[in-house]
């Protein structure tokens, strides 16, 4: 199919039900497909949004184009869930069906206000000659999860350009804060712009925050404040970071600041420490945390990249998003964990040893390892027989070295950013591993979560062994976990 302007922009109206039932068909066959991750029912699946706790339940919407593999006319699917790991689909939200968000309903939060779901979006709007501006929208759902009263909030102010979204909704006392992606007018330079009301009707602009004294790219997308153990972490994703500031492969980061406090009022950060990399592997980006009511941090992240293809476009779907972590501090680093309910989807525990670990697995799995101290050696996952096709993580414990390397994994992703991603810990001591897998999609937590690595890969679906590529001493457990939806 040539997906043209029109083609991507079609309004939902237009498309039959046969096609769409077709593409869903096509989504839900697919051997890459995930089965214990949120992933498209159709088409394409790219940032988490308005992840909240409403009503005693938790709530998430993932943007959503259910036509195809590309971006196009964007809308919001609701899920909600009682554990963090089992969720309901709800099936469509926030629907591109007023003139603000005409060309979109793109990224935003929710937070409950009185009862009721308050939901703050960007509206995509272009007029006849393509030009856009960039609406923030309110909108309210109620306990019958019907999304109503769509409001226009503000627009971008003259000093900032037509890049101007994702806000996210936060209350400090009595006022509430919103926080947005912003890119200035005068030196095309991204920010976070803060704003402030106190009826969420009229919003009045306080200035750019204080992430940085570097110039941090063109645009910063996907702000996030949460509060994590007594400090204050800002969540961004900023694109064309110049790589001496921040080191980083990807062809965009989503990066972390922890600070001490932050002063709405006077749009700053108070002892901010230095950028850091959230996700050490290929495709984490957009993370959307939040504070639930008794003070935890949550987060989830889009497995995918802006400008990025994947092999399963050509099956007419893309992209899921990451479990839920949990989010605490440790030493001035960010720990991102597993929520604890993820172990209900464990089954069949299964002590493993020696060096092939599994000779065949459903591509479904948890393996959990302690390697011990003072080791070198590599780990094959989804392998072939003779290990010659793997997704493959080295170790060396005497240096303190971890790499994910899919460059002999399938069928290749975005070579041009390299088929590597290295992390450092600690030398000389065991290093734990616990391994997320699901078809299609890793996710490795480092001694406790002070590292992740995330990433897709495209192994031939036949290639299923676990296998060290030496002799190894280590202890490690095999769980199968159960689908989620």
């Amino acid at each position: 199919m040539k997906w043209t302007r029109e083609k991507r922009y079609l309004p939902y109206s237009k498309w039959d039900a046969e096609t769409l039932r077709d593409l869903q068909a096509e989504a839900a066959n697919s051997a890459y497909q995930m089965h214990y991750h949120l992933h498209p029912i159709s088409g394409l699946v790219n940032d988490p949004n308005g992840f909240s706790y409403f009503n005693g339940e938790y709530h998430l919407f993932y943007q959503s184009y259910p036509f195809g593999a590309v971006h196009g006319l964007k809308s919001w699917v609701h899920f909600k869930s009682n554990d963090l790991v089992h969720w309901i689909n709800l099936g469509l939200a926030v629907k591109p069906d007023s003139k603000a968000d005409s060309q979109g309903a793109y990224s935003g939060s929710a937070r409950e206000i009185d009862g009721k779901l308050f939901l703050m979006y960007t509206g995509n709007h272009r007029d006849e000659n393509w030009v856009r501006t960039p609406y923030q929208i309110g909108a309210w759902m109620g306990k019958d999860g019907v999304v109503k009263d769509k409001t226009v909030l503000f627009k971008n102010p003259d000093h900032i350009t037509e890049h101007f979204r994702d806000p996210q909704i936060l209350k400090e006392n009595d006022t509430y804060y919103a926080i947005l992606g912003a890119q200035d007018k005068a030196e095309k330079h991204g920010h976070i712009d803060v704003w402030k009301s106190k009826d969420l009707k009229n919003w009045e602009e306080l200035g750019f925050l204080n992430l940085s004294d570097h110039d941090l790219g063109y645009m910063i997308e996907c702000p996030n404040i949460v509060r994590v153990d007594g400090k204050v972490v800002v969540i961004f994703c900023p694109q064309g970071l110049d790589k001496k500031i921040a080191d980083y492969d990807d062809i965009y980061p989503n990066m972390y600041v922890i600070a001490d406090d932050i002063d709405f009022e006077n749009h700053r950060l108070i002892n901010p420490g230095p950028l850091q990399n959230l996700d050490e592997g290929f495709d984490v980006y957009a993370t959307q945390a939040f504070n639930a009511p008794d003070g935890t941090a949550d987060e989830v992240s889009w497995v995918g990249l802006p400008d990025t293809t994947y092999p399963t476009d050509d099956e007419n779907w893309a992209n899921c998003l990451s479990q839920v972590k949990k989010l605490s501090i440790h030493d001035g680093k960010l720990l991102q964990q597993p929520v604890e309910t993820i172990k209900s989807l464990r089954r069949h525990a299964e002590k493993v040893s020696g060096k092939t670990i599994k000779e065949n697995t459903t591509g479904q799995y948890e393996l959990k390892l302690n390697i011990s101290a003072n080791q070198t050696g590599s780990l094959h996952l989804a392998a072939n027989d003779d290990l010659s096709e793997s997704l493959q993580i080295k170790f060396d414990t005497k240096t303190g070295k971890l790499t994910l390397n899919r460059s002999k994994a399938g069928k290749q992703v975005a070579v041009d950013y390299g088929t590597t991603r290295s992390t450092s810990f600690t030398p000389h001591e065991d290093l734990k591993l616990d391994i997320f897998v699901d078809h299609s999609l890793v996710e490795i937590f480092v001694n406790d979560g002070e590292h992740v690595l995330t990433g897709r890969f495209f192994t031939d679906p036949a290639n299923q062994r676990i296998e060290f590529g030496q002799d190894t001493n280590y202890q490690g457990t095999f769980y199968n976990m159960e689908p989620i939806l």
